[in-house]
């Protein structure tokens, strides 16, 4: 068996998405994610011009080697634009091997380890109704974990809160489903830490008592602060017993978290941006934090992402992988499968894509109870509707970007 065709598929249903579609001669096809929120078509053009052509003729039994062919055969390594084209073609490989097999991938990398994964939904509010309002309308929805995103006083518009203003024309739409705005520039917002730090434990605070100990909390810092800011926040919130505290600093010096673990208890979680296991050598092995937050899809794949979770759970860390709507249903699949197989799984997120998504890609995946589970249908579970895809074109669109009040740009 060969690989006979690769097409690379731009769609924009409720936001833009890459997909790798492979063929073998025989006919079996197989899918692949490679959406890079906001730099898209960097990935395309990688794809198209510098990786499709080395794929035909291959065979695609060798998901390994074909890894390494990608990874290694390029010299220039690593970067999110690399690792999530070398992703999109492993998933494919790997449904296709599935679907060959005539099982669900899962089964193909050990079986079951459990009969569904929990997963958390994400809550928000400017202010503590409208977030009390969210939380309890996830648990109506089934969400057993309950990540929570607050408005600061005296900041219009940070990060995770679905309720903010967007870009002209978006006006008071939530953009739990589309944070990267379309429109020909990104939106700006602003930026306080310590009004932050000053405000979140309240909230927390407010929440437990609220809705009591039992419900699992998360949190979202996103990269804002230094290492001592960071300490603070999780010292302070160590009361209400969160499940983690997420990218409570930028993860590019390791080094930083060795200052957060000294000073607080509060479980740590990191990686989402993170392209290759290297980039989690010291957090893992110096057990730093206590779950890691890779997705397949900017990772490299099913294939380096089984691995990072065989090396984390060498030092009891636990997976939280990457789940928010930039990962197609293809992409968010294939971590589902790798979550169902590992030992270490830890928590998922999941962001639920809209009606136009679901309809180009229709996932055997459920959600039942606060759990998920792939499906099992052979292969990864996820069919491309190609005349629905082609309904939407690509559509410009960009995150946004941070800016504190005297306009110095600051992470986002």
């Amino acid at each position: 068996m060969k690989i006979d065709k690769a097409e690379v598929i731009v769609t924009s249903p409720d936001r833009n998405f890459v997909t790798l579609k492979l063929t073998t001669d025989d006919g079996v096809t197989g899918l692949g994610d490679a959406t890079l929120n906001g730099r898209e078509l960097a990935c395309v053009a990688y794809l198209d011009e510098h990786v499709v052509p080395l794929l035909i003729g291959r065979d695609p039994a060798n998901i390994e080697d074909t890894w390494q062919f990608l990874y290694r055969g390029g010299y220039w390594r690593r970067g999110p634009v690399t690792m999530a084209s070398i992703a999109a073609v492993d998933m494919a490989l790997w449904d296709i091997k599935g679907k060959v097999a005539g099982m669900p991938v899962y089964q193909l990398l050990g079986g079951a380890s459990r009969h569904g994964l929990m997963a958390y939904g994400h809550a928000s509010g400017k202010e503590t109704p409208e977030l009390f309002d969210s939380i309890r309308s996830h648990q109506e929805r089934g969400y057993r974990s309950i990540r929570v995103q607050t408005g600061v006083p005296g900041l219009e518009s940070i990060y995770g809160i679905a309720s903010n203003h967007g870009l002209p024309g978006n006006e008071g739409v939530r953009y739990d489903h589309e944070p990267a705005q379309r429109g020909a520039l990104p939106m700006q917002e602003d930026w306080d830490t310590r009004a932050y730090l000053r405000h979140v434990p309240g909230v927390f605070e407010a929440v437990r008592a609220e809705f009591g100990p039992e419900l699992p909390l998360l949190h979202d810092a996103h990269h804002r602060m230094t290492p001592l800011e960071a300490a603070r926040l999780g010292k302070s919130l160590e009361p209400y017993d969160l499940v983690w505290l997420e990218d409570c600093t930028p993860a590019e010096n390791q080094e930083a978290l060795r200052l957060v673990r000294r000073h607080t208890t509060t479980p740590l979680a990191i990686g989402e941006v993170f392209n290759a296991a290297w980039d989690f050598q010291t957090l893992i092995t110096e057990q730093l934090i206590d779950y890691v937050r890779a997705a397949s899809t900017h990772f490299g794949g099913i294939t380096p992402l089984k691995k990072l979770a065989d090396f984390a759970a060498m030092y009891q860390i636990k997976t939280g992988f990457h789940g928010p709507t930039d990962i197609s249903p293809v992409g968010f699949a294939a971590q589902l499968h790798v979550g169902m197989a590992i030992h270490n799984y830890g928590l998922q997120e999941y962001m639920e894509h809209g009606e136009k998504t679901n309809r180009v890609f229709r996932q055997s995946m459920r959600f039942t109870d606060g759990y998920l589970h792939p499906g099992q249908k052979p292969g990864l579970g996820v069919d491309l509707d190609v005349d629905e895809a082609g309904k939407y074109p690509y559509a410009t669109a960009y995150l946004p970007y941070n800016r504190l009040a005297d306009g110095t740009m600051h992470d986002w």
